[in-house]
């Protein structure tokens, strides 16, 4: 009897071995992305800082983005977004990135001059018609350099992202002409080239953190600003400024960066769902980026400020003005950078 019995247990374990092992291999074959992360045997969990709203262009990409990578890698890969600035401002996130205290930052081009003067060809007035020529750029040898420079600072460049070009708001007046810009302050990004953008306008600047932007123009410590129609929006400036001109004068867009050591230490099958990822969200981020018609439709609708477009007249006075800049930012760029953009 107890042989029949030990007999018994034992058919019985065969059979739930069996059961579990076909299991295991149906699970398997139905997780592709399993069988491929075989050197990720613990959770991966990366830091994505930055300094926008969550419903602005940047915010939206990087919600995106961590979407692709759970669903990419099976909820191996988590990223964990830290928007409008709540770890770290523009001033202190390239610092954090290189100590690896965070893993992934996505800041303005402007903000990256410090590192390389070569980024301050994207903030020279109309380098660019459209988002087309922007794009052709940074697909293309420009991009490329743009992103070599991050390298000596501990920095891998993986992407570009958008978020359109920028309009000029303030309390003081409509601006249509070079002439209305005489006498007021505007806040600036910190960069030498709209430092002198504004100065060659007949206006003053102060740079401060995108978060304190609003604090700035209510309290008239700034008169005006900068900025795409999305951060206009999302962050509520319209309620602070009175006036905004459809200039389109020059372009806002952001270089999404690891910090390279960690990137270089990733296991290659977790760089692929990363990269895959970054590619998809690219292209998406593109096509969020012309909600700013919506959003300029959205901000009429309030009427809380007035809105002024430029006549093909009015637009080319800002060119001819602004053409200076060209050949006093030549010998610091660099001709060659220079020559891959159209200019004024």
């Amino acid at each position: 009897m107890k042989r029949a019995a030990g007999f018994g247990v034992l058919l019985v374990l065969g059979i739930l071995t069996a059961y579990v092992i076909g299991f295991q291999k149906n699970f398997n074959e139905e997780l592709p992305y399993d069988n491929e992360f075989t050197g990720l045997k613990d959770r991966i969990v990366i830091k994505f800082s930055h300094v926008v709203a969550e419903n602005s262009p940047k915010g939206l990409a990087a919600a995106y983005f961590a979407q692709r990578v759970k669903e990419k890698s099976n909820d191996r890969i988590e990223i964990q977004v830290f928007p409008n600035g709540m770890r770290y401002s523009e001033a202190t996130e390239v610092a954090a990135l290189q100590r690896g205290e965070i893993q992934m930052i996505a800041p303005s081009f402007s903000n990256l001059n410090a590192i390389d003067p070569a980024w301050m060809v994207m903030d020279l007035p109309f380098a660019f018609k459209d988002q087309a020529e922007v794009d052709q750029a940074l697909n293309g040898e420009l991009g490329k350099r743009l992103s070599q420079t991050l390298d000596p600072y501990g920095m891998k460049g993986v992407a570009f992202w958008s978020n359109g070009f920028r309009q000029m708001t303030n309390n003081a007046r409509p601006i249509r002409k070079p002439a209305d810009f005489a006498g007021l302050k505007f806040r600036i990004q910190p960069s030498q080239v709209l430092e002198r953008q504004f100065e060659t306008l007949g206006a003053s600047t102060i740079s401060t953190p995108f978060n304190e932007i609003y604090h700035s123009l209510e309290t008239r410590t700034a008169d005006g600003q900068e900025n795409t129609i999305s951060n206009i929006f999302t962050k509520r400036f319209y309620q602070v400024q009175r006036y905004m001109t459809i200039s389109n004068h020059s372009y806002l867009g952001y270089a999404v960066i690891f910090n390279k050591s960690y990137w270089d230490r990733l296991p290659s099958d977790a760089k692929l769902v990363l990269q895959e990822a970054l590619e998809e969200t690219t292209r998406w981020n593109k096509l969020k980026t012309y909600e700013n018609a919506n959003r300029l439709n959205q901000l009429q609708q309030t009427g809380d400020i007035k809105i002024t477009y430029l006549s093909d007249d009015e637009r080319k006075l800002w060119r001819e003005r602004l053409r200076v800049l060209y050949p006093e930012f030549t010998p610091i760029i660099g001709s060659d950078l220079m020559d891959m953009i159209q200019g004024p």
